[in-house]
């Protein structure tokens, strides 16, 4: 079974930050996972995007009850209905997460794994805690991120 690394940022954002997105969502593929994202646009769909060129599973677990929310780099589409509830499905879906730039969503979605003890990773996102490991560039995130979950299994 292919184990996902969850991908966390804004649904709108500039194309710096897409384009790290997009190049984190390539190195996960790489690397053999596939993602868990909220599979909307900005930060998600860069990661989606990236993932599926380079082969990978792309899940999109959006707020909205209809799958036709969801960005066309989503492989698997589970709509929720729940809104920003959805969060938590997200976290509790990954080995560990990425936060990419974000907002608020982001920050909740921090919080649950920490609250859940999973790794994070932030790439020029909050700062809000001494667990969230700092990176510069996807290759480090990615890296790091494989390394802080197969040191804890």
């Amino acid at each position: 079974m292919k184990q996902l690394i969850g991908i966390i940022g804004a649904g709108e954002c500039n194309s710096r930050i897409y384009a790290l997105a997009r190049e984190t969502g390539a190195l996960v593929a790489k690397n053999g996972f596939g993602i868990v994202c909220g599979g909307l646009g900005g930060v998600m769909e860069g990661a989606a995007r990236g993932c599926k060129e380079n082969g990978g599973l792309s899940i999109g677990i959006i707020p909205q009850e209809k799958a036709e929310f969801a960005n066309e780099f989503i492989d698997i589409v589970i709509p929720t209905g729940m809104g920003i509830m959805r969060n938590m499905l997200v976290v509790s879906s990954a080995v560990g997460l990425i936060a990419i730039d974000g907002k608020y969503g982001t920050l909740s979605e921090i919080a649950f794994a920490l609250q859940l003890g999973k790794p994070v990773v932030g790439l020029q996102t909050w700062d809000v805690s001494d667990k969230i490991v700092t990176v510069e560039n996807p290759v480090q995130a990615v890296e790091t991120l494989i390394k802080m979950f197969q040191t804890k299994h």
